[in-house]
């Protein structure tokens, strides 16, 4: 696989990991992001999306999914590669400065700079704690909606309680060619997702198009590492075995700081520090922005993000352009930031 050259990593792709890339694009460096979730957003957008966020400058009240989509907007002009669904494994620094980093996919970058903006760590799937279901996992055990998969003819079992769940379990039930059953099952019988998502989940009940199973997974049986039935504790107390070949879980997601912890940075309390004026860690060239990062009178809120994302891409400057003047400018007046950001003869 060919090494991409660039002169940014943003490992994180929540509310500040976009703003990093656009303070970045503001400074004429291009970028690349990578996150483990399979979109955008972090935990904002994973816990926070329906909540109003009421401390963003200029902005009343925003949802968190709001605040997203206004940052991918805002952003869009400089256009910064995304590669989602994997984790940066590895990053090591070259004999010429630059560093390169490998992800769990594999994908291959060497960079002149690096901006962990990872939050409070990677969130990952929490994963499915039953015996033997690690040794399923992308096989018949699987975290979020299976893709290129083919379920003509197979038992499903989707697992959660939350509106990605039903989705999940709606659109399994409606592909084309059809399951032989799809199954949705949840400890109980409430939902934490929109009321018209609820409906429609039990409208599909209703029809026999999908099937509403409360009650918890106790046991999996296998055969040749192939799934074979599952085991469930009902609701009543019952335990009943179904014949399953799928198993869809949306058990939620957990924050870990991963393969960073390994990387020889100086940290706190799983924290790196950073100094204040470019949030640069102990390796120069890779800096750390958001939650990630610990110093005297840290606070941990978005618009403190936003404004160290800002201080390290001029940090970044001085790395990418050593030879280059880097002058304070206003986006209000700025010429080559008008440029940059294509609104040219624009009032």
């Amino acid at each position: 696989m060919r090494t991409i050259e660039t002169d940014a990593v943003i490992i994180g792709a929540g509310p500040v990991g976009l703003f990093q890339a656009f303070q970045l694009g503001l400074q004429d460096i291009r970028c690349h992001i990578v996150d483990a979730l399979p979109h955008v957003g972090g935990q904002c957008q994973e816990l926070y999306a329906d909540k109003p966020i009421y401390d963003i400058p200029g902005v009343p009240v925003y949802s968190g999914a709001e605040l997203i989509a206004n940052l991918q907007k805002q952003v869009q002009p400089f256009q910064p590669t995304l590669h989602l669904g994997q984790l940066v494994a590895e990053c090591k620094q070259q004999a010429d400065g630059r560093f390169a980093l490998s992800t769990s996919t594999a994908t291959q970058f060497l960079s002149k700079t690096v901006f962990i903006a990872a939050g409070v760590g990677a969130f990952q799937p929490r994963p499915l704690l039953v015996e033997g279901a690690t040794e399923l996992e992308g096989k018949c055990v699987h975290y979020g909606q299976p893709n290129a998969l083919d379920l003509s003819g197979k038992d499903i079992l989707v697992m959660g309680q939350d509106a990605d769940a039903i989705s999940s379990a709606l659109s399994l039930a409606q592909s084309s060619p059809a399951p032989k059953s799809v199954t949705l099952m949840h400890r109980r019988d409430v939902f934490d997702a929109p009321v018209e998502r609820v409906q429609s989940m039990r409208d599909a009940v209703g029809s026999g198009k999908l099937h509403l199973q409360i009650g918890q997974l106790t046991a999996i049986k296998t055969n040749q590492g192939v799934l074979q039935s599952v085991t469930i504790a009902t609701s009543t107390g019952e335990s009943i075995d179904r014949p399953m070949h799928h198993i869809v879980a949306f058990l939620g997601i957990s924050p870990k700081l991963g393969p960073i912890a390994q990387w020889e940075l100086a940290m706190q309390r799983k924290q790196l520090e950073v100094n204040t004026e470019n949030f640069s860690t102990s390796t120069r060239g890779i800096f750390a922005v958001g939650d990630i990062n610990t110093y005297p009178g840290k606070k941990k809120l978005i618009l403190c993000g936003f404004h160290e994302a800002t201080l390290a891409a001029f940090g970044a400057a001085d790395i990418v352009y050593p030879d280059r003047n880097t002058p304070l400018q206003y986006t209000t007046t700025s010429t080559a930031l008008h440029r940059l950001l294509g609104v040219s003869g624009k009032n």
